[in-house]
């Protein structure tokens, strides 16, 4: 098979060199995605996204990525996490701030409370002497749960800990303790989501 070399197809539009076995790229028009107001309009995971005094605005921003494509609930921004509309949001976000519903409170444990008082679940991302691996996490779709993401440095705040009904923590052999923020939730987010598709 003549497969083309590698910095050919660097530089090479993929949509006019084939890919080994067949394979193509396919077009945005092709992946069959909803508009604006279906998204709207759609049924939504029972789940929303808390970003307890996130700093980095690139995280944010991904977040309401990730939560666009698993169609979560909503986010709730908290403390000193920054909100839409803001430049360095979009840069990762790329238009979802549209899509995706969103709410602001000044502190994240009168937001936990809130949720509480609704009938959600807290679930904190966090590594606690009883958190449970992710992977044995068993969601249903008779509960709302809330997922609770941290501070880049210091994590979940105890007080929102404390109020928390489990935590959940990713499974890592590696030698640094955390994922980056924004990876934790796209690994997470998928597993709920898988979990709740099936």
């Amino acid at each position: 098979m003549n497969v083309p070399k590698p910095d050919t197809l660097a530089h090479a539009n993929s949509y006019s060199i084939p890919l080994p076995f067949g394979m193509k790229k396919l077009k945005l028009e092709e992946l069959g995605r909803i508009s604006l107001d279906e998204f709207k309009e759609s049924k939504k995971l029972p789940v929303c996204i808390l970003l307890d005094n996130v700093r980095s605005l690139h995280n944010v921003g991904s977040t309401f990525r990730t939560a666009d494509a698993f169609r979560i609930e909503k986010i709730i921004l908290t403390g000193i996490t920054g909100t839409p509309p803001h430049r360095e949001i979009q840069k990762t976000a790329l238009g979802s701030t549209d899509s995706v519903d969103w709410e602001y409170s000044e502190s994240s444990l009168a937001a936990v409370q809130n949720l509480k008082t609704q009938g959600y679940k807290i679930v904190s991302i966090e590594q606690t002497n009883e958190s449970k691996p992710l992977q044995d996490f068993r969601p249903t779709l008779a509960e709302k749960y809330c997922l609770v993401f941290g501070n880049e440095v210091d994590g979940v705040s105890n007080e929102v800990i404390e109020q928390c009904d489990l935590a959940l923590e990713i499974p890592q052999s590696g030698t640094k303790h955390s994922l980056n923020i924004s990876v934790c939730v796209g690994i997470v987010t998928w597993e709920v989501f898988r979990k709740l598709s099936d």
